[in-house]
């Protein structure tokens, strides 16, 4: 009785140890996932305050403008356009520099010039495609200049090129940990089992009715672990969220379902097929090895 008691014992907790890896292992590949997504919308973000400022001539009428400026935002590069006159570039001025400038000029005219403020949208935010807007409108006459920082551009893009290099290779290597780690855990569960698997194999089950119930139970190991993984997510976010509410700004809840579903499979597929591969070994060894 006491050793059916600690076989029981045994096995419970076998499958808890290997539901908390499986747990745990898909929890850091969620914070990893979710890490990504708030790195690439922070860099949409960034790319997405990238625009240039055009300056009209002064002699131009602002019915001219008005048309340019519809223009630009039927551009599919252009994610917003704000038009700016001369009355609110002289206000502007006043307020950073904290004083009236028109103070300063007395009767003489206001020497600031009309222009319209353009971002764009994150895909075209990038040297290339800006170099070649610029190019286009500065063929239009009414246009004096066009002003942008050059060098944050390439500073912002070179950085973003360089994050996503690296955190693509750091999650393929967690992803080839995780696999790893589930797998092994899987096996030594498995493991634990091979007398059972013996034992049925000796009064004629075939390979695919002892397969059956193990995988059952390795997909619902992976199923309950993706979920416990997913409810520990959920508590990181929100605690994250009420600490830099912020945060919420760069945060895509579509993306979000995705990731905590994508687990969700994740861990099905890989409590499953860990198992298939796991008994594939003690389906087809000898009885000698049973005790190695």
């Amino acid at each position: 009785m006491s050793e059916k008691r600690s076989s029981k014992r045994r096995v419970a907790g076998s499958y808890f140890m290997s539901l908390m890896s499986i747990t745990l292992v898909l929890f850091l590949l969620g914070v990893f996932a979710l890490l990504i997504m708030h790195a690439q919308k922070l860099s949409n973000h960034l790319k997405e305050n990238i625009g240039f400022e055009i300056v009209m001539n002064s002699n131009v009428k602002e019915a001219n403008i008005l048309r340019l400026q519809e223009k630009l935002d039927a551009m599919p590069a252009v994610k917003s356009t704000e038009f700016i006159t001369k009355e609110e570039a002289i206000r502007r001025l006043s307020e950073d520099l904290g004083e009236d400038f028109l103070q300063w000029l007395g009767n003489e005219e206001n020497p600031l010039l009309p222009s319209i403020d353009v971002r764009f949208n994150a895909a075209w935010a990038n040297p290339d495609s800006i170099s070649v807007i610029e190019k286009q409108l500065l063929k239009n006459k009414d246009i004096k200049e066009i002003y942008y920082q050059k060098s944050l551009v390439d500073l912002i893009n070179q950085n973003v090129n360089r994050i996503s290099l690296i955190l693509a290779g750091v999650s393929l290597i967690l992803l080839i940990i995780a696999i790893t780690l589930i797998r092994n855990t899987i096996r030594l569960s498995i493991y634990a089992k091979r007398f059972l698997v013996r034992s049925m194999q000796l009064v004629g089950a075939t390979p695919a009715f002892i397969r059956r119930p193990f995988i059952r139970k390795g997909v619902w190991q992976g199923f309950f672990g993706a979920l416990l993984a997913d409810l520990l997510l959920a508590a990181l976010l929100y605690g994250l969220t009420k600490q830099m509410p912020e945060l919420s700004l760069i945060q895509d809840y579509k993306i979000v379902v995705g990731i905590f579903f994508g687990i969700v499979i994740l861990g099905i597929l890989l409590g499953g097929l860990s198992t298939r591969f796991a008994l594939r070994k003690h389906l087809h060894s000898d009885i000698d090895r049973l005790y190695a």
